[in-house]
Order: structure tokens, then C-alpha cells, then sequence
């Protein structure tokens, strides 16, 4: 591994080629199109993906064929710039695009237009380079965290272009996928049209069929996919809370005459998510929380050492780049927050401030983990914005938007450095490169939001835009500005009840054994009761056999196995 000693981490490279313009032209363009598939995965199902590795290797793959053309070799750092720059654009999806942004007009109808959508993108997201330029040599140098996205990228990086044939074999599985992908939604969309089977039979005992409350299989290759990514214990967790919210919660609630039901034939998933919704929300909530206060905890109190030594010999970004880029981060913020969404000065410059401590936290989390915590910290700055600016909902979401755009760029930009740390890359160069692919994933970002998404209040919370993620900021932004008197009835005890689990099982989840590796995730549990059931069983399906394959084809996986390409979810 490469964080067990200093040894480990090569010398900067001053010499080899770096941010070259092809690098980041091709990081642009490869950033510019991931985007959109992140943007379709978060209103999808809540989450988005680390795309570093895949970008590296789309890069490799475009330059090798251009390569027989006459052009130089694609070198490695040249690389470690391009998947820099790609995946800042890919992840510009947590700057609001799939959570506060689309909450905002659910409740208030406010929209902004492509070009005023891409500035205040790029504003939120430029704060977190930020906080990771000032925090590198902490974490990254002293402390020396893992940042499992970044490692997995390095050692990808050093197979691929120590072996090349690993990099062909990589590239044709990822096309070979991508064309068959292809062909199954073409075939899908306009030949024939495969509906959701389910079995018309009732749940026992209860007035609900399977069909009314999702139980079916969906053919949708998009959902196997992503379950491939998210892991066996995610998609067991995902179909375990299909099931308790679904299954069990549904009925009973239906029973009890606390929703209203639709026709006899269809599927009440806009009925049911209104009331189930709520106890899925404080789940993930309070187990998101619960992680960051649990990570905080061990390590304070675990008696590791910092070794401060490790931080010298190594390139670190300058100081002076440091305070400039704050205080232009911080004034840029103040100013879209105030000319976008009238929030004041005062309440702006809190919410920056607010967003760098946050980002921190976070950024350890996802040091540790590979999982940034995008909604916990703005929740947190939600809750805090009911007490600075009550009763206005803009302010809590726009505010709380801040905070979570800021700590998932920081945490992609930790997650780069300690990739460049490995392989000897230029920071400096590579704070550059993210900088550079923030403002095409701003463009590109916002445009396939607003082609996906052209009347948001019409189309999302619904069974084909579940939205979850919008769900839970919309439910928290109504519940502090209405209080609790706005809650459907019955939520309330149902979510005290979700949150001591939600708490529980994510502190017993941080430690170490049998217990915490068996122990489902609390996130996970909650996601499942704000997506369809057919998009758990289907992710959960994916799952299963990512996990077969690792297991008993793990011989002839060779470089696809031992998660050595597998991104680690954001939510």
C-alpha cells in the first residue's frame, strides 16, 4: 500500500510532460460527457460515481489509437491530469444538480436559466478546491489517510501502463459493455417495449398487491450496472430495506388509513413515498452524521501518531496560492449567493465559513472511507441556517448547497492528490486541472439537467425520476420552516425510531470485527425507502453477480478483480 511510509511516494516530477494541453483538452471533453451520466444516476437513485479510473482509461484508449496515427504516447502523468480534470467535471453533480437545486423549485418554482445555473455551479464547487489546496499536506503528507478512490487509480495507472495489455483488455470490456448497453435500450425504447414483471398476487394478509407496491423486475441493464459498482453489502442492504419499507411499512400504513391509494392496477409509489419518505430521510440522516462523529471519535482517540516528518521533501501548493484563492473563493460565493438568491452578506460569508469547517470533516470521512458525506453536512448546515435566516426556505436549501458542493470537490481533489502523490505529479498543476474541469462540468453539467429535466415539478419524485436525494432536502428545508406540525401523520414515531437505528447501526459500522463487516448499511436502508422496489431488487441483482463473478471467475478476472476499477459511491 502506498500509505505505509514515506518511501512509498515517489519524488515530485518536474520533468515529464504534465498539463499539457492535449491532457487537459481530453480531460475536458471526457469530463464534459461523463457529467450527464452522473446527473441521470443521482436523480435516479441518489447517487453518483467516482469516474477517475474510467476517464484514465478512455484517455488512454483515444490517444493509444491516435498514437498509430504518428502522435507521441499518452504519458502517465499526462493521464493523471486528464482523470484530474474529468472527473472534476463529472462530480459536479453534488454541487446541486440532483438534491437542492431541483428542491429549491419543488417548493418555490424558482429556476435559473443554463448560463446563471453554470456560474453558481462553478462557484459553489471552486470552494472546495479550496479547502483541499489548504488541507493536503495535513491529511494527505501528516496524517497520511487513505483516500481509497485515489489508490485505486495510482495502482490502475501503474498496471495499465506497466502492462498494456491490461489496458486493452480493460478498454474493449468497457466498450464491449457500452455497446451492448446500447443495443438493449435501443432495442428497449423502439422496437419492443419489456414491461416490469410482477406477480398480480397480494402481499399476505394486506389490500396490496406486489404490483401495487413495486415488487417487479425491471429490465433495466442501467440498474444492474450500478449495483455491479456499489457492492454486494450496499445491495443487500438496498433490497433488506425494499423489503421493511415495501413489504412491511407500506401495508401496514395503508391498513391504518394514512395514505390514499391509487387505482387498483398501477403502482403507488407517488401515494406511498410521501409518508415513507420521512423515516428513509432521518435513517440516512442521523447514520451519515453518526459516521462523521464516529470517525472523529476513533481517531482522536485510537492513539495513532501524526507523523509530521513524512510532510517534508514533498511539493505542497503555495501559500500565497492558498490565500488568494480563498479569499477570490470566498468573495465569488458571497456574491452568487447574494445576486442569485438574495441571501444577505452576512448570511453568505456565514455559509462559506460554515462550508470550509464542514468540508474538513468530511474530507477526513472520506479519507478514511472513500465515502464523502454530502448530505449529512448539509443537513447540518440546514439545521444551522433554520436558527441564522428562519422561516426562508431559499437560504436553508441555497446555504446547505454551498456546503455540499464545497465537500464533494474537496473530496474529489484529495482523492487526485493522492493519486498525484503516488505517481509523483505536480500539485500545484493538478489544483489547476480541477479548477479547468469545474467550469466544463458547470457547462456541460447544467445543460443535461435542464434537457433531462425540463419541468421539474411535473417530473420528479415520481416512479420514473424517484429523486431521492431531492426528496430528502425538500423534507428537511419544509419540516424547519413549517415545523413539525406539517409531518403526515404517524411519521413523527417512525422517525425517532429510524434515527436511533440509523445512529446505532453507523457506530457500530465504524469500528472493527465480524460485527461491523456482516452489519447492513444504515444509508442504504433508508435509500431504499425513497426508490422504487424494482430499482433495489435491480441494483441488489447487480450486486450479486459483480460478487459471483469476483469470487468465482477471480483467475480469469486478472486486472478487473479485487475491486481494483470499482468507484466508491457518493450520496
Amino acid at each position: 500500500m502506498a500509505t505505509t511510509g514515506t518511501a512509498s511516494y515517489p519524488p515530485t516530477n518536474h520533468s515529464d510532460p504534465q498539463p499539457t494541453l492535449r491532457a487537459v483538452f481530453t480531460g475536458l471533453v471526457i469530463g464534459a460527457i461523463l457529467a450527464p451520466c452522473n446527473i441521470y444516476s443521482g436523480l435516479k437513485i441518489g447517487w453518483a460515481f467516482n469516474m477517475s479510473i474510467a476517464a484514465a482509461l478512455i484517455g488512454l484508449a483515444v490517444w493509444r489509437l491516435l498514437q498509430a496515427l504518428g502522435q507521441r504516447p499518452f504519458g502517465m502523468l499526462e493521464n493523471v491530469m486528464n482523470q484530474t480534470t474529468a472527473s472534476a467535471a463529472a462530480s459536479i453533480v453534488s454541487s446541486g444538480l440532483a438534491a437542492p437545486i431541483p428542491a429549491l423549485t419543488l417548493i418555490t418554482g424558482k429556476t435559473l436559466s443554463w448560463w446563471w445555473l453554470s456560474c453558481w455551479l462553478l462557484a459553489v464547487s471552486l470552494l472546495g478546491v479550496v479547502v483541499a489546496a489548504g488541507i493536503r499536506r495535513q491529511m494527505l503528507l501528516r496524517e497520511r489517510l487513505v483516500f481509497p478512490a485515489g489508490v485505486a487509480t495510482a495502482e490502475t495507472l501503474r498496471e495499465i501502463y506497466a502492462h498494456g495489455r491490461e489496458a486493452v483488455a480493460r478498454v474493449q470490456v468497457l466498450a464491449s459493455g457500452a455497446v451492448v448497453a446500447a443495443a438493449f435500450k435501443f432495442f428497449h425504447e423502439w422496437l419492443v417495449t419489456i414491461p416490469r414483471l410482477s406477480a398480480g398476487i397480494y402481499w399476505p394478509g394486506r389490500q396490496a398487491s406486489w404490483q401495487n407496491l413495486g415488487f417487479a423486475l425491471d429490465p433495466s441493464l442501467l440498474m444492474i450496472g450500478f449495483g455491479a459498482i456499489i457492492g454486494l453489502r450496499v445491495g443487500l442492504s438496498l433490497l433488506l430495506g425494499a423489503v421493511i419499507a415495501w413489504g412491511c411499512l407500506a401495508p401496514w400504513i395503508i391498513q391504518r388509513g394514512w395514505v390514499e391509494t391509487g387505482a387498483a392496477d398501477a403502482v403507488w409509489f407517488g401515494e406511498l413515498v410521501e409518508w415513507l419518505l420521512w423515516p428513509g430521510v432521518a435513517l440516512m440522516v442521523s447514520a451519515s452524521l453518526t459516521t462523521v462523529v464516529a470517525a472523529w471519535w476513533r481517531r482522536r482517540y485510537d492513539g495513532r501518531r501524526h507523523h509530521a516528518d513524512a510532510a517534508r521533501g514533498y511539493a505542497d501548493i503555495p501559500r500565497r496560492w492558498f490565500a488568494v484563492s480563498a479569499v477570490l473563493a470566498l468573495v465569488i460565493a458571497v456574491v452568487a449567493q447574494a445576486a442569485l438568491f438574495d441571501i444577505a452578506i452576512a448570511a453568505g460569508i456565514a455559509a462559506v465559513l460554515l462550508s470550509f469547517g464542514l468540508a474538513v470533516v468530511a474530507a477526513r470521512v472520506a479519507g478514511e472511507t472513500g465515502i464523502t458525506p454530502i448530505g449529512a453536512v448539509g443537513k447540518v448546515t440546514q439545521v444551522a441556517f433554520a436558527w441564522i435566516s428562519p422561516a426562508n426556505v431559499t437560504n436553508n436549501l441555497m446555504a446547505a448547497n454551498v456546503t455540499g458542493g464545497a465537500t464533494d470537490q474537496c473530496a474529489d481533489m484529495l482523492h487526485d492528490f493522492k493519486a498525484g502523490l503516488m505517481l509523483g505529479a505536480q500539485p500545484r498543476l493538478q489544483m489547476l486541472a480541477q479548477a479547468f474541469g469545474i467550469c466544463a462540468g458547470a457547462l456541460a453539467g447544467s445543460a443535461a439537467y435542464l434537457i433531462l429535466i425540463p419541468d421539474p415539478q411535473a417530473m420528479l419524485l415520481t416512479s420514473e425520476w424517484p429523486a431521492p436525494a431531492v426528496a430528502t432536502w425538500k423534507a428537511v428545508a419544509e419540516v424547519l420552516h413549517g415545523g413539525p406540525e406539517t409531518l403526515p401523520v404517524g411519521v413523527a414515531p417512525a422517525m425517532a425510531i429510524a434515527a436511533v437505528i440509523g445512529m446505532v447501526m453507523a457506530w457500530l459500522a465504524t469500528g472493527s470485527g465480524q460485527l461491523a463487516r456482516w452489519l447492513p448499511s444504515a444509508s442504504a436502508l433508508g435509500l431504499a425507502f425513497v426508490i422504487p422496489a424494482w430499482n433495489a431488487m435491480s441494483l441488489c441483482i447487480g450486486a450479486v453477480l459483480a460478487a459471483l463473478v469476483g469470487r468465482y471467475a477471480r483467475g480469469r478476472a486478472g486486472p478487473f478483480s479485487a475491486g481494483a476499477g470499482r468507484r466508491p459511491c457518493r450520496r
